[in-house]
């Protein structure tokens, strides 16, 4: 029987010191119990001596300090898992919140985990197919892989991100793929968008949901994703399963953290969020990937809205050091109706070419990816100087690359949000649009392949 304390001294915001406690540790759930028997609970923040201070994860409204009741449990916060979990929705806290049962558990797991060790890391390789041209030809999702999504206020990334949650799979492997989902401070609206998104499509079948919204506590929003990763290591190392992990949005996670690191008054770190922001964001992300000798893999794409549009925030500075590559959202292209508006040419997935060719996709993809990013780029410059000096001013080839351009952004960018696309589709589409230009521009492209694969035969 876990001993109690009567010895609450304060209560700050989401904090409470307690004093004179023996054998707790850093981490350790505890249970307050209010005098009309309602149970609340808390976690281990800080112990110095017999001092301790919790977080709680609910309000302290109606919390009276000399009749209340603290008590440790022993162990950290757990989430209990099984394979039953899929196409269930879960609070940040990991109760199921869709009037169905409790989930029978085959054993719990502690939700902190641990980051995957280097040397047990298997390197990515295999093509995730998400059904979006603009990330499977030109910056390829690779299972075991961290790929963010870089977005602006405003702009539709839950829209995509529910695109790539409801069309994701491994080729040759759609039945042993999940995907687990965790919405991070998202509204009411936005969270029965995505349940009932995922259930209009089937997909929820193959999902795990975890919604946090944004009127629950900050202690909640910290525990969601990992909640989510705690859920996605199951079934990807124990089940053997291949699994997503889409998280949105990572922004929110970090305001979190800096709210709860201002009302323990530490020393703030670059616009006033925590100065270990850095490492707690590497302890979510660390945890995708792929290990040696283990069947399944856990493939990650967290989505971010940048603050003020600045790519050099610290949220998505620092989430793109500790992943590989980033699709970034453009608000011009969302203004010219393209959906998704993902910018191509600031978008990058650096383990691309490690998922892409004969056998994975097909022979030509690199050659056309590379063709396809130097036209669009040279056509963006075609079309900036038409806009300042005139259309007389270009040459016959410069006017082909900008007509390029318009029609890279119609027909290959902008799919909308329904469509789903396969690899040898997006291929097809880079070609037909490379037929706009003389086959002598095509120099990435080896000579087998435009004889093969170009629509126009000589």
């Amino acid at each position: 029987m876990p001993r109690e304390y009567r010895t609450i001294q304060e209560v700050s915001g989401p904090l409470m010191l307690i004093k004179q406690v023996e054998d707790v540790a850093y981490d350790e759930l505890g249970e307050i119990e209010l005098a009309s028997g309602e149970i609340r609970r808390c976690k281990v923040l800080q112990v110095e001596g017999d001092n301790v201070l919790v977080q709680l994860f609910e309000a302290n409204a109606g919390l009276n300090l000399s009749s209340a009741k603290v008590r440790f449990l022993g162990r950290s916060l757990d989430l209990p898992v099984s394979q039953d979990m899929l196409g269930r929705v879960f609070s940040g806290m990991g109760d199921p919140i869709d009037d169905g049962p409790a989930i029978i558990a085959d054993k719990r797991m502690d939700i902190n985990g641990v980051p995957i060790n280097p040397a047990a890391r298997q390197y990515p390789a295999e093509f995730i197919q998400t059904g979006v041209s603009a990330i499977d030809g030109l910056n390829t999702l690779v299972r075991g892989q961290k790929l963010p999504i870089f977005s602006c206020s405003g702009l539709p990334h839950a829209n995509l991100a529910a695109q790539i949650a409801r069309q994701a799979r491994v080729l040759g492997g759609q039945s042993n793929f999940a995907v687990v989902f965790a919405a991070i401070g998202i509204t009411f609206e936005e969270s029965e968008f995505f349940i009932s998104d995922f259930r209009r499509t089937g997909a929820i079948d193959r999902t795990v949901l975890f919604i946090n919204l944004a009127d629950d506590p900050a202690i909640e929003r910290i525990s969601t994703p990992r909640m989510a990763l705690t859920a996605a290591e199951y079934l990807a190392f124990e089940c053997g399963m291949h699994v997503l992990v889409i998280l949105t949005d990572i922004t929110n996670y970090a305001e979190a953290l800096r709210e709860v690191s201002a009302a323990r008054k530490e020393v703030p770190g670059r616009r006033g969020y925590p100065g270990n922001l850095y490492s707690d964001l590497a302890t979510m992300y660390e945890r995708a990937g792929r290990q040696l000798g283990k069947k399944g893999s856990i493939t990650m794409i967290p989505i971010l809205t940048m603050p003020e549009d600045d790519k050099t925030h610290p949220i998505p500075d620092l989430t793109g050091y500790i992943t590989e590559g980033q699709i970034i959202l453009s608000r011009e292209l969302d203004r010219k109706g393209v959906t998704p508006p993902i910018d191509v040419l600031p978008s990058l997935s650096r383990l691309k070419d490690k998922g892409i060719g004969a056998g994975k996709t097909r022979e030509d993809h690199a050659n056309t990816m590379n063709q396809l990013f130097a036209a669009y780029s040279r056509g963006k410059d075609a079309k900036e100087l038409m806009s300042i000096l005139g259309e007389a001013a270009l040459s016959d080839v410069d006017k082909l690359y900008a007509k390029f351009a318009e029609e890279f952004e119609e027909k290959y960018v902008s799919q909308g949000f329904e469509t789903n696309r396969s690899i040898e589709e997006t291929l097809e589409i880079g070609w037909q649009l490379l037929s706009i230009l003389p086959k002598s521009e095509l120099k990435r492209i080896k000579q087998e392949y435009i004889e093969k694969y170009h629509p126009i035969k000589d």
